[in-house]
């Protein structure tokens, strides 16, 4: 860029990231045999939990696969990936197909991330994982997070029958997980006018996709509009890159293996509180994309109308975690974040999210 640009141009720098994205749905098994195939798969590595084998079994019904693998475990921990990255070695595959929420896809990224096969996902929640180039493992209580091109998923196939039957409060949970994407996304590191147009068209998906889900639970429409809401939520936040929620939300979860999706959900409306005062282009795209005059209390609402977590005592966070979270905290800050933050505010933030208070 020139130097001597006048104050006030619109100058800054956005990255695309090259993925496929095939929405089918009820064509899951279709799509995810045609990604393989385009990909010249012949050996896949097919990655689900216990509890997705058997949508696994139908998705990758016309996928070659030469190992299933279902040691999936929540953020990831070293020595699962190690197993992962063993048994893709010792079946001599060529990619890695994983269905599955965030943690199915975390652990197909840590074998990308050494090996370089490329991934197929198909997600069954709203994670969002499927289309970032963020990888994350767990090591002892620490979560070690990172940015690699080989870990961003070569094709994803969103089929919305895949998620009509995930309890409310789940589908509500991962959901919530997605717009914490899209709120930090308006003011990541990286954040650019791109990044914000995804992030409030994403948050109007979800937002209306959620309320939908409450009101009739197996209804595709409403989880088409959450998906595809996730969806632009992980595009944004990819290029924005980590803010201060999603800092948060490691260090606690790797702390205190607190759930993911829930995690993010209680927290969010702190970090807004904080944040949004001192970022009014933001807050006003928010309240915009909620419908509602004042993203706090917009937020709220919803919270109140999704019926939403609240309290991180209720996922099992221990007290004196709050004292023990805000060094690591600190320490992960990132750049630019709309408000200064210090000990006191990290610790007051993280003392009204445990008790379940309202944010301020």
């Amino acid at each position: 860029m020139n130097a001597g640009v006048g104050a006030g141009a619109l100058a800054f720098l956005h990255e695309s990231r090259a993925q496929r994205v095939v929405f089918a749905p009820g064509q899951a098994a279709a799509a995810c045999a045609e990604e393989a195939a385009r990909l010249g798969v012949r050996r896949a590595m097919v990655i689900a939990a216990p509890s997705e084998a058997a949508i696994a079994d139908a998705v990758a019904a016309g996928v070659p696969t030469a190992v299933r693998h279902d040691d999936v475990v929540m953020h990831v921990p070293v020595e699962v990936a190690e197993r992962a990255r063993r048994a893709a070695a010792d079946g001599a595959v060529d990619a890695v197909v994983s269905v599955g929420g965030g943690s199915t896809t975390g652990l197909a990224k840590a074998v990308a991330l050494t090996t370089g096969l490329p991934i197929v996902a198909v997600p069954t929640t709203y994670a969002g994982s499927e289309a970032t180039d963020v990888w994350g493992l767990t090591e002892g209580v620490t979560k070690t997070t990172g940015v690699d091109a080989r870990v961003l998923p070569r094709s994803v196939v969103y089929d919305a029958t895949l998620l009509t039957t995930l309890p409310p409060e789940l589908a509500v949970a991962s959901g919530l997980n997605a717009l914490a994407h899209c709120i930090d996304a308006m003011w990541g590191p990286r954040a650019d006018p791109i990044d914000r147009v995804l992030a409030g068209e994403g948050i109007r998906a979800l937002a209306a996709g959620l309320r939908a889900i409450v009101t009739a639970p197996s209804g595709l429409a409403g989880h088409e509009q959450t998906l595809y809401g996730a969806h632009l939520a992980a595009v944004a936040f990819a290029s924005a890159g980590s803010g201060l929620h999603h800092k948060i939300c490691h260090v606690l979860g790797g702390r205190f293996a607190l759930p993911h999706a829930p995690t993010h959900a209680v927290v969010l409306p702190h970090v807004l509180a904080l944040n949004a005062p001192a970022a009014p282009e933001a807050r006003r795209r928010i309240a915009e994309a909620l419908g509602t005059p004042d993203a706090v209390h917009g937020l709220a609402d919803l919270y109140r109308t999704l019926a939403a977590p609240r309290s991180l005592r209720d996922l099992g966070m221990p007290e004196d975690g709050i004292a023990e979270a805000v060094e690591p905290i600190l320490a992960a800050v990132p750049p630019h974040n709309p408000v200064p933050v210090d000990a006191d505010r990290i610790a007051a933030l993280l003392r009204a999210a445990w008790e379940g208070s309202e944010p301020r």
